[in-house]
C-alpha cells in the first residue's frame, strides 16, 4: 500500500530537495560530457568535488565497469558539475543542461542522468512538449500536468538510478535549448501546484490532439483510473487534428502480413479508436500495429482505412494515445477564456489541485 503523498512530503526526504533525476538521451557504451571548469565527485548530495584539467570528458563501459578517460573509476557512478557551485552548463550528447550530470550503469549500458531542481526541469519540459506560442493558461495547465506526472514517477522510481527518461516515452526534455521566458513564467506562476487523487499525485497523461474526444485510461493505456475518462474536446475543428497516410503493399512485410493480403480494423473502443487490426491472416493489437507502422506516421488509433490502388489510404484524427489532457484542446479552451484550473478539471475530472511546496 502506498503512503499518501502529503504524509511522505513532510515525513521523509523524498521531496526535500525538490530534485529530479532525468536520463538524457539513450543509454550508450560511451558518453562525452563537455563544460567549462568541470569538477567530479561521487554520486552524493554532499560529495566533495575535484576540479578537472579538461573541458571534455569521455566515459566508457569496460568489462562491465565505468571508465573515465581510459582509467577505471573508483566508484560505480561519477557526478559532474560545471563551476565551483555547479551553476555552469554541461553538454551531454548535444543536449545542454543545468545542474549536475551523473554517469552510471543503467539497464545495460551507461546512462547520463541530469540531476536538477524540479522547477528548472519543468521549464525544459514545457518548451519541449507544448508550442511556446500557446496561450498562458494552456502553458500553466501543461506545467501542472508535467509536474504532477514527474512527481508520480519519482515516487515509483525513487530508488532507481533515474526517475524519468527524456523522450516521448516519458516527457520530452531538451534542456536549456527548450527554455523560454513564457514557459518559465508558466512554471513559476504555478510553483508547487499538482493534481491529486486521494492525496496522491495522479498519473497525469497528456497528448497532442485527441481529434474531438479523449480516450478513457483503460482503453488507451490499460490504466483504468477514475480521473482518466473520455470527455469531449474542441480540437476536432482544427486542421492539425486531421491527417492522411498512404500504405503500400511493401508495408505489409513490416507488419508480418503476406503480399496480397488485406488490412482492416477488427474492433474499436467506445470512442471509435482501433483495438485490433487484421493484417492478411494475422490479427494484431492496434498499439502494436501503430508501433510497427511508426508513431509519427500513424499518429493515432482513431482512423479509417480503405483499399486504394496498390495500397491503402488511412484517414485519421488526433495525435497520441488520447488519454488525459489534449494540448490543442487546452489551447482552444484557453482562447475561449478558460483558466488553467477549469482546463485541468475538464480533462482530469474529480482531481484536486493542491500546493505541495512553495
Amino acid at each position: 500500500m502506498r503512503v499518501p503523498l502529503l504524509l511522505v512530503l513532510f515525513s521523509s526526504a523524498v521531496f526535500a530537495a525538490e530534485t529530479m533525476r532525468i536520463a538524457v538521451g539513450p543509454e550508450s557504451s560511451t558518453l562525452v560530457l563537455e563544460g567549462a571548469s568541470l569538477r567530479v565527485g561521487a554520486d552524493s548530495d554532499d560529495a566533495q568535488y575535484e576540479p578537472l584539467p579538461i573541458t571534455r570528458v569521455t566515459l566508457s563501459l569496460v568489462a562491465g565497469k565505468l571508465s573515465i578517460e581510459g582509467q577505471a573509476s573508483p566508484t560505480p557512478a561519477l557526478r559532474f558539475r560545471s563551476g565551483e557551485d555547479g551553476s555552469g552548463v554541461i553538454s551531454v550528447g548535444g543536449t545542454r543542461v543545468k545542474g549536475d550530470v551523473v554517469v552510471v550503469l543503467g539497464k545495460s549500458r551507461l546512462a547520463a542522468v541530469n540531476v536538477l531542481g524540479l522547477e528548472d526541469y519543468l521549464v525544459g519540459v514545457i518548451g519541449s512538449e507544448m508550442p511556446k506560442s500557446f496561450p498562458t493558461e494552456a502553458l500553466k495547465a501543461q506545467a501542472i500536468a508535467a509536474r504532477t506526472y514527474a512527481l508520480n514517477k519519482k515516487l515509483e522510481q525513487y530508488s532507481q538510478p533515474y526517475h524519468l527518461g527524456s523522450s516521448v516515452i516519458s516527457q520530452v526534455y531538451k534542456g536549456l535549448d527548450a527554455e523560454d521566458p513564457r514557459t518559465r513564467e508558466a512554471v513559476e506562476s504555478t510553483r508547487g501546484l499538482v493534481m491529486t487523487w486521494q492525496l496522491q499525485p495522479i498519473e497525469a497523461y497528456f497528448h497532442a490532439s485527441c481529434g474531438g474526444r479523449t480516450e478513457a485510461g483503460g482503453d488507451a493505456l490499460g490504466r483504468d483510473l477514475p480521473y482518466l475518462q473520455a470527455v469531449d474536446c474542441p480540437c476536432a475543428k482544427l486542421p492539425t487534428s486531421h491527417w492522411t497516410l498512404k500504405l503500400k503493399q511493401g508495408d505489409l512485410k513490416a507488419l508480418g502480413g503476406a503480399k496480397g493480403g488485406a488490412i482492416k480494423v477488427q474492433g474499436r473502443s467506445p470512442t471509435g479508436r482501433a483495438r485490433r487490426v487484421e493484417v492478411g491472416a494475422r490479427s494484431l493489437d492496434a498499439v502494436t500495429f501503430r508501433e510497427r507502422i511508426g508513431y509519427m506516421k500513424l499518429k493515432s488509433l482513431s482512423f479509417q482505412i480503405e483499399k486504394s490502388g496498390d495500397g491503402w489510404t488511412v484517414e485519421g484524427s488526433g495525435f497520441g494515445h488520447g488519454a488525459g489532457m489534449c494540448q490543442w484542446g487546452a489551447r482552444v479552451y484557453a482562447e475561449k477564456g478558460w483558466d488553467y484550473r477549469k482546463i485541468l478539471q475538464h480533462y482530469y475530472p474529480g482531481v484536486e489541485l493542491q500546493t505541495l511546496y512553495e
